[in-house]
């Protein structure tokens, strides 16, 4: 059994606590500057040990979870340094890595891999964290040029066992890659809110209007200000680079519209889409594969445990099941994910004598 470590026991830690001792049956020892979540986890048999002011119940951890603010991982690495053991794995939930990961590799006999769950929720605190927050979402590991490979092993063995999927890149193309489909889309649904609000008439009309694929799109817009303004100054370099990509294509959209290149603009849109489109029809070549299908459901209680339990007795294995709402329906559909494609055909075999309506987008 190992000993797992958390500091900070919100979402992201009280979830990770969760699955560690479910999952795994690890002891789980946590620090927290809050006292409440402490006790929380305390009482649902979560953690065997905790401080709010003590980093020796750490020394005997053979990983730690650093679940704070991007901004202050580092000084935490330093409180914890007197403590750690030798073997100790010190790793992080942040949603930056170059930065972190180049500070930490001056620390001298520190083993670090940085961290990336990309996974959450719109419900923040222990109080909203569950040992399935991880199921079927990638968690991106970013370790040093000094870490061997055992090391990344173990952290990649314990994602798998928290349900989550690895991926071992670089820091530097983490960043990279999370400036742009991340990081900037934030900046991007915060200017469109924000430019609601400045052209907004007295009367609000826009404010009361806005609903649809606004809100759909903006819908990031909701989240945390501290949390994105330390994202912003960590992966600044990155930002900026892609910030300065976008005023590129707006400037060059802004062209083609003012000059009547209406096949342009068509193309623009017509791109855009097939790309998009191309997000739902990744090949078996990708990371990771999964098989998917649509279909409209009554809104009632007990509906979608009925049709889960039906594949279920069917032997279809269901990786994730859910309600979406997007412009590309009329309204709320079921989106159910599969594994293999046998699994996905059987479904809708079953579906469709059910009398349900299956939306085939592969």
């Amino acid at each position: 059994m190992k000993t797992i470590g958390i500091i900070g026991l919100g979402l992201i830690g009280g979830s990770i606590a969760k699955a560690a001792k479910i999952f795994l049956g690890a002891e789980v020892v946590a620090f927290s500057r809050s006292i409440q979540p402490l006790n929380e986890a305390e009482r649902d048999g979560i953690i065997s040990s905790y401080s709010s002011t003590d980093m020796s119940i750490f020394k005997d951890c053979d990983i730690i979870f650093i679940c704070t603010p991007v901004d202050k991982i580092i000084s935490y690495v330093e409180k914890l340094m007197p403590y750690i053991k030798k073997d100790c794995i010190v790793t992080d939930v942040g949603s930056t890595k170059n930065h972190i990961c180049k500070k930490m590799s001056s620390f001298e006999g520190l083993t670090f891999i940085g961290g990336h769950p990309m996974a959450g929720s719109e419900k923040k605190g222990y109080s909203a964290a569950s040992e399935f927050l991880f199921e079927n979402a990638y968690y991106i590991l970013t370790p040093l040029n000094s870490t061997n490979s055992h090391q990344i092993e173990v952290m990649t063995n314990f994602v798998k066992k928290i349900k989550a999927i690895p991926i071992v890149i670089s820091p530097k193309h983490h960043d990279n890659i999370v400036s742009v489909i991340s990081h900037v889309p934030h900046i991007i649904a915060s200017s469109l809110v924000n430019l609601a609000q400045r052209l907004d008439d007295d009367d609000k009309h826009m404010h009361t209007l806005a609903a649809g694929g606004f809100r759909d799109i903006t819908r990031i817009a909701s989240s945390d200000p501290e949390m994105w303004t330390g994202i912003c100054i960590e992966n600044k370099k990155e930002i900026l680079r892609v910030t300065d990509k976008f005023k590129n294509i707006i400037s060059e959209f802004e062209d083609i519209l003012k000059n009547d290149r209406y096949d342009k603009v068509y193309n623009f849109f017509e791109n855009s889409r097939d790309y998009r489109n191309s997000f739902e029809k990744r090949k078996n070549s990708s990371v990771h594969n999964y098989f998917e299908l649509y279909a409209d459901i009554i809104d009632k209680p007990g509906e979608i445990a009925s049709i889960a339990n039906m594949l279920w007795e069917n032997n279809i294995n269901i990786k994730n099941i859910g309600i979406i709402n997007n412009r590309e329906f009329s309204g709320g559909v079921l989106q159910i994910l599969f594994e293999t494609q046998d699994d996905k055909d059987k479904s809708i075999s079953l579906l469709e004598k059910m009398n349900f309506n299956i939306y085939k987008k592969q």
